[in-house]
């Protein structure tokens, strides 16, 4: 049986609604193994600050991994429209939290999105919906960076797509180099924005600007 609190899961209406989902028997198969874990780090799993912890961290990953169950291309049908509109599209500073693959620690930063309508456009909160459809799975930053721009790529038809994100990597801050304050950039482009450098560097421009 399914429980269900605040995650991403498609609504009666066609939309998409926050919804936190776990499994019970993937629950109590994950809290096993978490209870395995911190007894071989040799801590003791039956004292009162853990007791608890091995389901609640169960919970926590079924939560920081729902991405997987969720179909961003659904995401961006679900508000798509016909409308005469060709210049830039822009939506920015989208907060982005995800799990680096390699060790499971957090990377946490930000995804600058863009995209130049060919006939056809999508609600601007899809945009930041599909960016968490992705970056809630194990992930490294520059797959992500391309399964962002390809989703909105092959889904809208537009005429570019552009995609930065910047993040922060707990992986590089709290072990191996220990950089606390190193930052990773990457960025992928389509049509227009390949081809084109001025629209390119407006893109560039606009994102870096403070409009507010």
């Amino acid at each position: 049986m399914d429980n269900i609190n605040n995650g991403l899961g498609k609504n009666k209406n066609g939309g998409y609604d926050r919804i936190d989902r776990w499994d019970d028997d993937t629950t109590n198969k994950i809290t096993a193994h978490y209870k395995e874990i911190l007894g071989a780090l040799g801590e003791d799993v039956d004292r009162e600050g853990l007791k608890e912890t091995p389901k609640r961290v169960a919970k926590a990953m079924q939560f920081l991994t729902q991405g997987y169950g969720t179909d961003p291309t659904e995401i961006l049908k679900s508000a798509m429209f016909h409308e005469d509109y060709s210049e830039m599209v822009i939506v920015k500073d989208i907060e982005l939290f995800s799990m680096c693959e390699h060790h499971m620690l957090p990377f946490i930063g930000k995804a600058h999105v863009a995209y130049i309508p060919d006939g056809r456009i999508t609600g601007l909160s899809k945009i930041a919906r599909v960016v968490d459809a992705y970056a809630r799975r194990l992930q490294v930053q520059e797959r992500l960076t391309m399964q962002i721009r390809d989703c909105i790529e092959d889904t809208l038809k537009p005429l570019g797509v552009a995609v930065v994100i910047e993040a922060l990597h707990l992986c590089m801050v709290m072990r191996g180099v220990q950089k606390q304050h190193s930052v990773t950039t990457t960025s992928a482009f389509t049509g227009g924005f390949l081809k084109h450098d001025k629209t390119r560097e407006e893109f560039i421009h606009l994102i870096g600007a403070k409009l507010r």
